[in-house]
């Protein structure tokens, strides 16, 4: 809140860069097209964009309105907002990001407990004390759990992250080691162990990892294997900065998304829109496709954040206002 008032603040000092917000606005809009037509795609079986101008028939129209829509509101904005300095825009999509990122971490921490009680509960055979017959064999099926019992929980923590403002790392840390303290306890003090332990302590660990890299970025706590950085004055940083956000780190998501969302048999496309499961089944938690969603999390949240990395960046170079002192991490 005190960054963002402070952006605020020397906004009047700063000179305004249409050029490069409307590059940083672009990849962003770009980004949203690709999803949202992503999402046609699988849902309604629309074509992407490359097969649109592949001469394919039926809905050839619909890839090209979603790109051209998405890159028509980042340009009507960035002209609508022309006095808009960098760091602002900066500080707004680090604000948008933060939201996501502790939106998500809300939804594995909900996901995680009630998966991980009703496996428990599938292990024992006691689903049918708590459920009627019929919902009982539901809890057994991934394809109803998913849409039924998950979809729900991640609307709840859309919810929550909007009255939080903790993002979480720290708790969800806490509550892998003690995870891990019961797996240990159970099997060397009770000779018990199932599947599902497992199996939770993945899905926390993954969400942990892929999760917290966008936050990681902006804290500058990634390491830097370099020689000459630490060094370097801040307008050098700068250029360093604004040329690896786009020439590196957005490329790299974006090839990330490219991949992974290939078509309906693509590494993530394919296990989210089956509701995969892991190989042990029913005696597991039905999570996996989830992990596989991780994925595209990951990539999305470090690409809004390497555009907000970019736009501080330049504002580096353009020295201007508001700098973000770090001590970078070198390694």
């Amino acid at each position: 809140m005190a960054q963002s008032m402070a952006a605020a603040q020397v906004g009047g000092h700063a000179r305004s860069a249409p050029g490069i917000r409307l590059l940083g606005w672009s990849i962003l809009a770009i980004m949203s097209a690709f999803l949202i037509n992503n999402a046609a795609n699988i849902g309604y079986g629309t074509p992407t964009l490359f097969e649109a101008f592949g001469g394919a028939a039926g809905g050839a129209i619909v890839p090209i309105l979603i790109y051209a829509l998405c890159l028509g509101l980042s340009t009507v904005y960035v002209l609508s907002t022309g006095a808009t300095v960098l760091r602002a825009d900066a500080q707004r999509l680090h604000r948008f990001n933060l939201y996501l990122i502790r939106a998500c971490f809300w939804t594995v921490v909900l996901v995680g407990i009630v998966d991980a009680v009703i496996a428990q509960l599938r292990v024992e055979n006691m689903l049918t004390l708590f459920f009627s017959e019929d919902t009982a064999r539901a809890l057994g099926r991934a394809a109803w759990v998913g849409p039924y019992v998950h979809m729900p929980l991640v609307a709840v923590g859309f919810v929550l992250a909007l009255f939080t403002r903790t993002l979480g790392f720290t708790w969800l840390t806490l509550m892998i080691v003690m995870s891990e303290l019961l797996i240990v306890f159970l099997r060397f003090v009770f000779s018990y162990e199932q599947a599902l332990m497992g199996d939770l302590v993945r899905y926390w660990y993954a969400a942990l990892f892929l999760f917290a890299s966008a936050y990681t970025l902006f804290d500058e706590g990634h390491v830097r294997v370099d020689v000459f950085y630490a060094g370097f004055s801040t307008r050098k940083r700068g250029i360093v900065n604004a040329w690896g956000s786009v020439m590196l780190g957005v490329v790299t998501c974006a090839v990330i998304l490219a991949i992974g969302l290939n078509g309906k048999t693509a590494i993530i496309n394919a296990p989210v829109s089956n509701f995969e499961i892991s190989q042990t089944g029913a005696v597991g938690m039905f999570i996996k496709y989830q992990m596989a969603a991780f994925l595209a999390v990951f990539a999305i949240t470090m690409i809004i954040q390497f555009v907000s990395y970019l736009f501080e960046a330049v504002a580096d170079i353009r020295d201007e206002p508001g700098h973000r002192e770090h001590k970078p991490v070198a390694h």
